[in-house]
């Protein structure tokens, strides 16, 4: 990557972290520089998001939600695949594949994502969603920084948690971030419950949240608060 173009960017985020926002500047800083209308940020492990580092509307909100409620989208797809995906129109015809994902997001007024893994060395953390509220592909130059904007995002993570002691949180990942951390015990508890593995209570739980129309956190609430039982 052109050094220059680096240390501008490195340049732009340092100048957003001495304004208010926390990680939701990190995110709006991301949509600026590629010049996009949104941003999200998700952490994955063992192909299980985590939840959302940020995102810099309520669209992209939306999008990381339903990236993890449900399973699927550019973020989902990058990490998993280890490379960027690009879907530049959403609108047209035999575009959706993501099946459950694209309907919803379009309504909300997305017409292109992109989906770049976050990774430094062999770590693979998550990945930066870029959205565009009309159809199109990114420039050359466009590519080049979301490639940029990627890795500064995954040593920012890291950064965020390395102020944390060990087995904690890091002070501003737990107060900007949303990671679920009640699905993460509800899979636990449906995997008690019926004997299966986590990954397999989680896809309980998101089958049962589409199928009511509900959100997983929502549902997962429910669950660990005895209310609901996944059988």
């Amino acid at each position: 990557m052109p050094r220059s173009r680096l240390l501008e960017i490195l340049g732009l985020i340092r100048e957003a972290g001495d304004s208010t926002g926390g990680t939701t500047r990190l995110c709006e800083v991301c949509a600026e520089v590629v010049e996009l209308t949104g941003a999200g940020i998700m952490l994955m492990s063992g192909d299980i998001p985590r939840g959302s580092v940020c995102s810099s509307d309520a669209v992209s909100t939306l999008i990381e939600d339903l990236q993890y409620t449900l399973g699927q989208g550019p973020c989902v797809e990058a990490y998993e695949q280890d490379r960027p995906v690009y879907e530049p129109d959403l609108r047209a015809d035999g575009a959706a594949r993501w099946a459950t994902f694209t309907p919803p997001v379009v309504e909300a007024g997305v017409g292109a994502v992109f989906g770049f893994p976050l990774q430094v060395g062999t770590v693979r953390l998550g990945a930066l969603n870029l959205y565009r509220d009309r159809p199109g592909p990114l420039t050359d130059a466009q590519h080049a920084d979301a490639l940029i904007l990627a890795g500064v995002a995954a040593r920012s993570v890291l950064a965020m948690q390395a102020k944390a002691p060990p087995g904690a949180i890091g002070p501003e990942l737990e107060e900007g971030a949303d990671l679920r951390f009640v699905v993460h015990q509800a899979s636990g508890m449906v995997a008690a419950q019926i004997e299966v593995s986590v990954a397999e209570a989680l896809i309980r739980l998101r089958a049962h949240a589409f199928a009511n129309d509900r959100r997983l956190a929502d549902v997962a609430a429910d669950v660990v608060a005895r209310r609901l039982r996944i059988e």
